[in-house]
């Protein structure tokens, strides 16, 4: 009778999570707010759907996301899950990322980051608004402006590296460099240190994969919840040793970004702010921005403060280094747009009154060159192909319903759009993968695009470091092409091709670019 009961028991249970999942499915077809939308039924049953494609296919939800939308029409569909709608309609991007109104984020997609009360993960408009308004100042394109020495300083170190290998002809892994001047003038420029990554021997290419490791950890975070906080509980040394590639980097990183939580958690930085003064000479930090400001003591605590930290710097990694590592390539393996490239520097270079900066070629200020019509078009081509990050970017209007067409979306609704679908829309741009500055000479196509070209999204939550990518992309490409020339040894454009989302772009050839240098 025991067994009977142990095995009734479990046929019970088993009877119960039947009717339970037959129940949802049902509510979630016909019954859900969102049950009117066309789209993928499974999609709108269950969240697994998009985990398979997530965790079992690499980061291709994405991809799947473009070709539902091919099947079932540009939007609002079809559901990307249960509980949320995505539109792949161009026209309704500047409705939808916006500056007036109440915006939320999607609190599911963005906890998984393991960042709790980073500013970019903050999901809560008035309290984004709040944490980030102190460091608008900081990151202004007038701040920026007044500190490109600091940005030209790491360019010179970039180029004597560069130099070096000119010199001894061995190819180079010009992608880690790139990325390693991009860490340099991150940290200088928000934390006032440099690491110096370009004076390591590989350029800490180890540093380079970390974020496509951090991109399994978000993904896997998302459908499994205690994925990412187990992970990070474990002692990093164990996981550095034991892990995949992406999970042990990602490790690497972690481990070395609690060095800079001790720092705060000894008080050193936090110190610092608190005793700066207006004519120290020590450098203001994101740190002193906080400290400094309004906001309450449990948004100035060590954690919150370090979250900041590790995500501001870390967004400027990767994302700004792969639009480099692209419209490098492609500006050295096209002979017209270097030659182009070079004559409009020359010339730019001949009517300067005074020469700045050291080396035979001198470096022009960001001013010139951002006057300069073809090379703003070249990294605007690059940014089109390789905007910061590949996945979808939900908003939410808690007060309001919101209108497509004869669509109404019921207040609370995660809308998402995707900023690389929308820039490989060969309705906007026709042969959209082709690499081509030509598309932004054009006054009229330049003034279609005001709306639909977003590399740093739009609205109340466009990217903070926006004026600092900025400079950097122009004054390394100024330096790079009027210095060096560069043989990538048969390297194809497919190198680039966005292959995965990691919450930024992956591409083919991941983050390597290897070159044979010269100088020019």
């Amino acid at each position: 009778m025991e067994l009977f009961g142990f095995f009734l028991s479990w046929q019970s249970i088993a009877v119960t999570v039947v009717v339970y999942c037959l129940t949802l499915a049902f509510y979630r077809l016909y019954l859900h707010p969102l049950a009117k939308f066309p789209g993928s039924k499974l999609a709108a049953i269950t969240r697994y759907y998009e985990a398979y494609y997530d965790i079992v296919q690499n980061g291709q939800y994405t991809f799947r996301i473009a070709e539902m939308h091919k099947k079932y029409g540009k939007g609002p569909l079809p559901p990307p899950d249960p509980y949320e709608l995505h539109i792949n309609d161009p026209a309704y991007f500047e409705k939808l990322y916006r500056h007036d109104g109440r915006w939320n984020k999607y609190a599911w997609a963005i906890d998984a980051q393991n960042a709790p009360g980073a500013i970019i993960f903050t999901a809560d408009h008035d309290q984004h608004r709040a944490r980030r308004q102190p460091l608008n100042a900081f990151f202004s394109r007038a701040s920026v402006v007044r500190r490109q020495d600091l940005i030209r300083r790491h360019i010179e170190r970039l180029c004597e590296r560069v130099a070096e290998f000119a010199a001894t002809g061995q190819a180079m892994d010009l992608g880690a460099a790139i990325s390693a001047f991009q860490r340099d003038v991150s940290t200088e420029f928000i934390l006032g240190k440099s690491y110096d990554s370009l004076k390591q021997p590989d350029f800490g290419v180890g540093m380079t994969r970390v974020m496509h490791g951090g991109g399994t950890i978000w993904r896997l975070t998302k459908h499994i919840r205690w994925y990412g906080p187990a992970m990070l509980s474990i002692p990093r040394d164990f996981l550095i040793k034991n892990a995949d590639r992406d999970t042990a980097n990602f490790m690497r990183y972690a481990k070395a970004s609690s060095t800079i939580r001790r720092q705060l958690g000894t008080a050193r930085l936090l110190k610092a702010a608190a005793s700066y003064r207006p004519d120290d000479d020590t450098p203001r930090t994101i740190v002193h921005e906080i400290f400094d400001s309004n906001l309450p003591p449990e948004d100035k605590t060590v954690a919150r403060v370090f979250s900041d930290v590790a995500t501001v710097t870390g967004a400027g990694f990767e994302t700004t280094a792969s639009v480099l590592r692209l419209v490098t390539y492609h500006v050295f393996s096209n002979g017209a747009i270097l030659r182009r490239l070079r004559a409009e520097l020359a010339k730019a270079a001949a009517a300067r009154s005074s020469p700045s900066g050291s080396g035979s070629t001198p470096m022009m200020d960001l001013h010139t060159l951002e006057r300069l019509p073809y090379l703003t078009a070249v990294l605007m081509e690059g940014m089109r192909l390789s905007p910061a990050i590949a996945t979808r970017s939900q908003r939410i209007a808690p007060d309001r319903d919101l209108v497509y067409g004869d669509w109404r979306i019921p207040a609370g609704t995660p809308v998402g759009m995707t900023v690389l679908l929308m820039h490989t829309d060969e309705r906007l741009y026709p042969d959209p993968q082709r690499f081509d500055p030509e598309r932004w000479l054009n006054p009229e196509t330049r003034k279609k695009s005001e709306k639909t070209y977003a590399p740093f999204s739009r609205g109340t939550r466009i990217c903070l470091g926006m004026h600092l990518a900025w400079a950097e992309m122009y004054l390394i490409m100024a330096a790079l092409v009027q210095k060096f020339d560069f043989d990538f040894r048969g390297l194809k454009a497919d190198h680039f091709q966005v292959m995965s989302d990691q919450f930024i772009i992956s591409t083919k050839g991941k983050a390597v670019l290897e070159a044979l240098v010269s100088l020019h």
